[in-house]
């Protein structure tokens, strides 16, 4: 499949974990990939297979952001999509970070993302045509218990990008689409050392996802863009009920507590625990 209509895409994250299964999926499918991570050796071994593009980047970094955009844009086809992946976890009650902690995860979570949207978009509207793809998560969609700084990173990230594409098209650009998927919890280095945290256990609740399986549906989100995605369906539906009726959401947290700590068991028994530490 030939990427000459499409352009270059932007993974940013891409060292390990989802970044690099969306990069893999991407590059499958006839991208050509521009695999992005704050850890540059990490990044440039993932994209040997890939056709060994890559480029250290802190998203944090609004000028490094912009540099990668411009550098894709290079590319024949110019910059086609723009995928924000890089983010960090953190569990436990709100009162538990500090705030030097708090001020990293909006800045890697929501800021970053930002960056590399904003520089992405400084492109794709003078080309009149892009995509950017932002990884939110079900966090986005729902305050999760044990989970609260990260969620209301990701529901800052969910209504900034629902708003720039609004924005995008009350100023007529039809050509450059923003995206939104939102998973629930995926098997990767962020949950591998999350299997005996409390704090954790709303990603545990439901049935975890593989990477490649995310990637998959991102793959198909850059084909067809469309403004918000949950994965899987039902869990969105789930999830968005229970946020419109926050009372009974509060009256359930014995039910989410009871069923996020089977489910990090039932996983215990499929894996063993990997104490190495997400990448952002």
């Amino acid at each position: 499949m030939t990427t000459s209509g499409r352009g270059a895409a932007v993974v940013t994250g891409a060292a390990g974990g989802l970044g690099r299964a969306t990069a893999a999926a991407l590059h499958a499918d006839g991208w050509r990939v521009l695999l992005t991570d704050v850890d540059a050796t990490a990044v440039a071994a993932a994209a040997e297979p890939l056709g060994g593009w890559s480029h250290p980047l802190d998203v944090r970094d609004e000028a490094a952001c912009a540099e990668v955009a411009a550098e894709a844009a290079d590319a024949p086809g110019g910059l086609g999509l723009w995928v924000n992946n890089a983010g960090i976890l953190v569990t436990g009650p709100s009162w538990a970070h500090d705030a030097p902690t708090r001020r990293r995860v909006v800045e890697v979570n929501t800021l970053g993302a930002m960056n590399g949207t904003q520089a992405a978009l400084a492109i794709m509207r003078r080309q009149g045509r892009g995509h950017v793809l932002n990884i939110v998560s079900l966090a986005g969609l729902i305050a999760a218990p044990g989970e609260t700084v990260y969620a209301a990173s990701k529901h800052a990230l969910l209504a900034f990008s629902l708003g720039t594409l609004a924005d995008l098209r009350m100023a007529g650009v039809r050509g450059v689409h923003v995206s939104c998927l939102c998973p629930d919890g995926i098997w990767t280095p962020m949950l591998h050392d999350k299997l005996d945290d409390p704090g954790a256990l709303a990603s545990f609740t439901g049935a975890l996802l593989t990477p490649e399986r995310v990637a998959a549906r991102a793959v198909r989100l850059a084909r067809r863009p469309r403004p918000v995605v949950s994965l899987p369906r039902w869990r969105g539906a789930q999830v968005r009920l229970l946020d419109t009726f926050p009372r009974l959401a509060l009256a359930l947290t014995p039910v989410v507590r009871a069923t996020g700590r089977a489910g990090q068991r039932r996983q215990a028994r499929r894996v063993p625990a990997d104490p190495s530490p997400p990448r952002l």
